[in-house]
């Protein structure tokens, strides 16, 4: 009796359909997807290292309400797309989207904006994991070893770097191997984020000896121009909201693993929305927890406190645990929570990004595309991908060891290349024709364009406000540098494409053949 051949899957048929070989394994579940999304947004991650200087600039109302308008905002440009992703479930995602939504005349130059910006955004990304976590980490140790105050050892600038080198390298190890193995820790991710966040969140103020008020965390605004040099408020609450803009993106991740995932035309939608949602709830209770648990706010920044006034995440944690127990543990244990988050945050944006340095190499959009393209034999994971991106990763680091804005520019850099990556599609979506789209299972239908726009404007208000200077006066310690960064890589990126690019980059290319040529 002749054996059936097994049923294609969906997200398979839909590759297929749009020009591309099932090439990398299809084993990811809903769950798994959702927890590398999950993971790459991470629930710690882009709260913990900017809240300080966020509650610096207007106080905590600022900082408190803020995530609940960029929440608001988010779901916008999710939702837009979470559509596109049902209709495209390919491994290039975004820049794949903008090729295909902007049409046979716009679509290669759409297509190499989009790539090059999310490229630069996931390669900066893995910085700020790197550094925030060996922030972390360098006030795990101060704290482990007698804290600032009883001669603790706040680790040099040199030991940082290394710190950041070796979380860089680790994840590239861990990133060469089977999916599976990535998929298993970030499971391990989402529920040590959740158990942890719920810890965090009903433990902290319970221990903090006193509380603050709920008219200080929801009403109190309170700018700090001695400390800011910005006197504007609301130029202060602008940068005071920079932390929710800077944490709430990053779920475009279950989009780039749609090639491996099972109903991807279905489960990646799913995915993007689930992440927003739990990050939404969880962060903004993060949040609120850490605000009622000061103790001193004019002490959270003092230099010559506990953790040396470097982050005042861990000043917090100190306070409410050496206040009521005289001592430092339940800090530092706290602190290793939030560094694993760092950790598998890390670990994911590397996934994330060597798919998409990938995918464009797979379409010859990478200089040595060849090289960058090749599948591991053993592991089919695009392991070449991994290093390169993790080679980059640490020229970035480098200097660490000179310069104390880097934490900044790595910020802006990702924040402005990660989530203006998002606005090609969407702004492709918006003004094209409807009859020229073919829908997945998740369709907007009328409701596109008013949600495509709400999303793009917002993605260009964020993009512009990482521009900013941070703190005045402007001086060569103080200036933020992305945008100099930023438009030194764009006038390259433009330079190549005008040069040269456009002669031979069309986009993505297939590499099997369309029934009827219809995608």
């Amino acid at each position: 009796m002749e054996q059936q051949r097994p049923m294609m899957d969906s997200g398979e048929k839909r590759l297929n359909e749009l020009g591309y070989k099932q090439e990398l394994r299809r084993e990811m579940t809903l769950f798994k997807t959702l927890a590398i999304s999950f993971s790459t947004m991470t629930l710690f991650t882009g709260i913990t290292p900017l809240y300080g200087s966020s509650l610096l600039y207007a106080g905590p109302a600022a900082l408190v309400w803020g995530w609940v308008v960029v929440s608001f905002f988010t779901w916008f440009v999710g939702i837009a797309m979470a559509e596109i992703c049902s209709s495209f479930p390919t491994t290039g995602s975004l820049y794949f989207w903008a090729a295909h939504l902007a049409g046979p005349q716009w679509g290669p130059f759409a297509s190499w904006c989009c790539a090059w910006l999310e490229t630069i955004g996931l390669i900066a990304g893995i910085g700020t994991q790197a550094y925030a976590g060996s922030q972390t980490l360098q006030s795990i140790i101060l704290l482990c070893t007698g804290t600032n105050k009883g001669g603790g050892y706040f680790a040099p600038r040199w030991l940082f770097l290394c710190m950041y080198m070796g979380l860089t390298l680790i994840w590239a190890v861990l990133n060469t191997f089977a999916l599976e193995v990535i998929a298993f820790i970030d499971i391990i991710s989402m529920w040590w984020q959740l158990a942890g966040g719920i810890v965090i969140v009903i433990a902290l103020p319970l221990v903090a000896v006193t509380t603050q008020s709920a008219s200080y965390v929801f009403t109190h605004f309170e700018t700090s121009p001695e400390s800011t040099g910005i006197s504007s408020s609301a130029y202060a609450v602008v940068l005071s909201v920079l932390v929710s803009q800077y944490s709430l993106y990053g779920y475009d991740a279950a989009a780039h693993l749609t090639e491996e995932t099972k109903g991807a035309d279905k489960n990646g939608p799913i995915a993007i929305l689930s992440s927003i949602g739990i990050i939404s709830l969880f962060g903004w209770a993060y949040i609120l927890a850490l605000t009622f648990s000061i103790q001193d706010p004019s002490y959270l920044y003092d230099v010559n406190n506990e953790t040396a006034g470097a982050f005042v995440p861990a000043q917090i944690l100190y306070d409410a645990f050496h206040g009521r127990y005289n001592n430092s543990t339940g800090a530092i244990i706290l602190l290793f929570v939030i560094w694993g988050s760092f950790f598998f945050g890390g670990l994911s944006i590397t996934t994330s990004a060597a798919r998409v340095v990938y995918a464009l190499s797979r379409d010859n959009g990478v200089p040595f595309s060849s090289i960058w393209r090749k599948i591991h034999p053993k592991h089919k994971v695009p392991s070449n991908a991994v290093w390169l991106c993790a080679a980059i990763c640490i020229l970035l680091g480098l200097p660490i060891l000179k310069v104390n804005v880097v934490f900044t520019a790595i910020t802006s850099i990702c924040t402005i290349g990660w989530v203006g990556g998002y606005a090609v599609p969407i702004f492709a979506r918006l003004v094209m024709d409807d009859k020229d789209f073919r829908a997945g299972p998740f369709y907007l239908g009328r409701a596109r364009r008013p949600i495509c726009l709400v999303a793009f404007l917002w993605i260009c208000y964020t993009c512009s406000v990482f521009l900013l200077p941070t703190l005045y006066p402007i001086k060569w310690d103080t200036f933020n540098y992305a945008p100099v960064a930023v438009g030194v890589c764009l006038t390259l990126i433009m330079l190549w494409w005008l040069l040269d690019a456009r002669k031979w980059f069309k986009g993505p290319v297939r590499n099997i053949d369309v029934p009827n040529g219809k995608v």
